[in-house]
This record gives C-alpha cells, sequence and structure tokens, in this order.
C-alpha cells in the first residue's frame, strides 16, 4: 500500500494549491458554502494577517501515489495560550479523502509541528482566533452551510473519533430560527418596558458613525468584552479589529445592524447584533471562490439587494451586566420588523457552545430548529 507522504506549503503556488484543494474536494456539493479565494489568501498570508502578530503556523498537503488528498493548517497563537494557561496548538482548514491513512498522517503533522514548538496539546478545528470558523460539522450534514462556518463531509468526524488519543473538547449547536411575521408579543413588552426602566436606547449606524464617529472600533472592543470567556477566544488587537471593520463593517447593511446604548450612562454602548443577509447561495455561484467573472452579481444581490430568505446572525454580544434586562429582545424588537421588510424568512445563529444557556435562551420568542452540531477535539501529545 503507498505511504502518504506530507509536504510542507513553503511557496506562492503551494499556497494556491492548499486553496483550491477545498474546491476540488467538494465541487458539485449542494451543502458547502467555499470560502472566497480573496479571503482564503488573506487569512492565510503571513504579511496580511494581523494575527500573525502573536500566532505563528505551518500548512501541510498531503499525496498519495502522487495526488493531492488532503491539507491541513497547524497554529499556535500565542495569546489565546497565554490567556487559557495552556499549551496547545491548533489544527484548520483541514481536508482530506476518505482514506484513513491519509487523516492519520495529516494530524500526525500537527502533532509534530507543536511538538516541534513546544506544545503538549492538539486541539481544533480552529483558526487563528474566534473570528474564524470553528468546529467539525457532526450532524447536520444535508443543511445548507453558512459563510461563517465551517461544512465538511460525514466521514470526517469518524476519523477523528478513530484517530487514537482524540476526544471531545466542545461542542457547539446551531439554530435555524424563523422570522415571524410580527414582533412577539412578550418581546415587545419586554423591549418597550426596558427602554423606559434601565433607559436604555436602539442605535442606528451612519458610515460616517462607523468609520468617523469611532463606532467601529466600539463595537469590538464591546465584542471583545462580551466573548472573553467562550472558549479559545483571545482578545482583538486594535491592528486586528482595523481589519475586521473592514471586512464586516464596509459592505454592511446598516440597517440590519443594532447597537444597544445606556443613555443613563453616557451613552455606554451595552449590545452589539451584526446580521447580514445569507450569502451562502451566492458563494456557491462564485466559481472555485472568486468573485469575477459573474460572482461578485451574486454576493452584490444578496448584500444590497436582499435576494436571499435567508439572514445570518454573525455577531451578536451584550455586556453580562446587561444580559438579564432584556437587551437581546430590544436588538430584534428593532431587526425584526427590517427583516420582514427585506422578505427575510429564517436566520442562522452560527456556533453557539452547547452549554452556553444564556444565548440559547434567546431563541424562546421564536420558532427554531437545531439543526446541526460541530464538535472541538483535543488530543494530549506531550512535548518532544
Amino acid at each position: 500500500m503507498a505511504a502518504v507522504e506530507i509536504r510542507k506549503v513553503e511557496t506562492k503556488d503551494q499556497l494556491r494549491t492548499f486553496i483550491e484543494f477545498h474546491y476540488d474536494l467538494y465541487e458539485g456539493n449542494a451543502y458547502d458554502v467555499p470560502n472566497l479565494y480573496s479571503d482564503d489568501v488573506n487569512t492565510l498570508s503571513k504579511d496580511r494577517n494581523a494575527a500573525f502578530d502573536f500566532c505563528e503556523a505551518e500548512y501541510f498537503l498531503a499525496y498519495k501515489e502522487g495526488k493531492l488528498c488532503g491539507r491541513v493548517a497547524a497554529i499556535v497563537n500565542h495569546k489565546a495560550n497565554e490567556r487559557w494557561q495552556q499549551k496547545a496548538v491548533r489544527f484548520g482548514w483541514i481536508d482530506f479523502v476518505d482514506d484513513r491513512e491519509v487523516s492519520a498522517a495529516l494530524m500526525k503533522a500537527v502533532e509534530d509541528y507543536g511538538r516541534q514548538k513546544g506544545m503538549d496539546t492538539v486541539v481544533g478545528p480552529l483558526g487563528f482566533t474566534d473570528m474564524d470558523p470553528e468546529g467539525m460539522l457532526t450532524w447536520g450534514f444535508d443543511q445548507l452551510g453558512t459563510m461563517a462556518t465551517i461544512y465538511n463531509y460525514d466521514y470526517y468526524p469518524r476519523h477523528m473519533e478513530a484517530l487514537p488519543g482524540y476526544v471531545k473538547d466542545n461542542d457547539y449547536v446551531e439554530y435555524k430560527i424563523f422570522v415571524p411575521d410580527e414582533i412577539p408579543e412578550k418581546m415587545r413588552k419586554i423591549a418597550e418596558m426596558i427602554q423606559k426602566r434601565y433607559h436604555l436606547r436602539i442605535k442606528k449606524l451612519k458610515k460616517s458613525d462607523v468609520f468617523e464617529g469611532g463606532y467601529g472600533k466600539r463595537i469590538f472592543q464591546l465584542i471583545n468584552e462580551t466573548f472573553k470567556d467562550l472558549y479559545g477566544y483571545n482578545e482583538l488587537s486594535d491592528k486586528q479589529i482595523d481589519q475586521y471593520i473592514n471586512m464586516y463593517l464596509k459592505m454592511a447593511d446598516l440597517e440590519l445592524i443594532t447597537l444597544v446604548e445606556d443613555a443613563s450612562q453616557d451613552n455606554r454602548l451595552v449590545g452589539v447584533g451584526i446580521t447580514i443577509p445569507s450569502l451562502s447561495r451566492a458563494l456557491q455561484k462564485c466559481r472555485r471562490g472568486r468573485l469575477w467573472p459573474f460572482g461578485w452579481w451574486h454576493v452584490l444581490r444578496a448584500l444590497k439587494m436582499h435576494k436571499t430568505e435567508g439572514v445570518d446572525l454573525l455577531l451578536l454580544g451584550v455586556l453580562p451586566e446587561y444580559r438579564s434586562k432584556g437587551t437581546n429582545a430590544l436588538m430584534f424588537y428593532d431587526l425584526i420588523p427590517r427583516y420582514n421588510k427585506y422578505g427575510f424568512r429564517w436566520g442562522e445563529s452560527q456556533v453557539e457552545m452547547e452549554t452556553n444557556e444564556n444565548v440559547q435562551g434567546q431563541w424562546g420568542y421564536f420558532e427554531t430548529v437545531n439543526h446541526k452540531r460541530r464538535r472541538c477535539y483535543r488530543k494530549v501529545i506531550g512535548v518532544g
């Protein structure tokens, strides 16, 4: 039986091959939502991604009988390791054919890299930061993916569970949330009450607020505060925040972003909801992740003309001391009429830790279906 050859990515051509492998493996798949090629280049290039200020990474390709059959990224996030007092190497961007020798060779490459860097544990799938897709799909393989999450074939978790030493580290759930025809009465009452009782108010943004008025930075500073205790999270740097402002807010429909401020605390920003029209179908029409020649039109139709039935609840955050006050209800009190105006029929919650009952409790106002689950794995490898 032919051995698996692992090659380290060292050139731009090899990086292109690394990115392109996913398009080859999932070509024609009805549920996979491919990343834009340019986004992957920007994320994986060490001179473009601000996370490399505190991360190291290597990328590996697997070949068998001369044929490309897998890929994986090995990442050491020193900032997260310091925050969580661990020595972990992350694996991400993992794809492979249904051959257990291939998946085993890829994970061995990650383990060997981790030991070389003094790490004693492997965790993943994770990206450089919590803003990258994370968690291997373990259930919901017949559900459409989203721009912000990983889709993978059903044999992936079977391979992981067959590898010695890999166990569950964290599980996520995702919900499909059906948009009601009108604001639920209980939500309406809570939203109107907390505006009076707690002096909370809805803030809608203009472009000048985001870029000149400082709200872009304030939004991601709030995300840092609200996400700080979530699995694997590390605080975004100012350089990263600038990148994410351009990534998420430059093309955003500001009607679909809702902030909550506390008027009694000098308009302190206490809650943020960043939602965008679903780009899943549009991205599937971008040939091999390219906007040209025709992909840009499909993305534009979804973003600006709202030619999609779904909305992605991309980033939702509320300061801990305001969560019990119904702040989430106030955000959706503002957003539901806008969803109805645009014709959105359902929303995607994105990943939520299965143990995070506070986050899942906010969907109690809606009809929902838990339609996907995903997992991060862990293996103790010891230091070589």
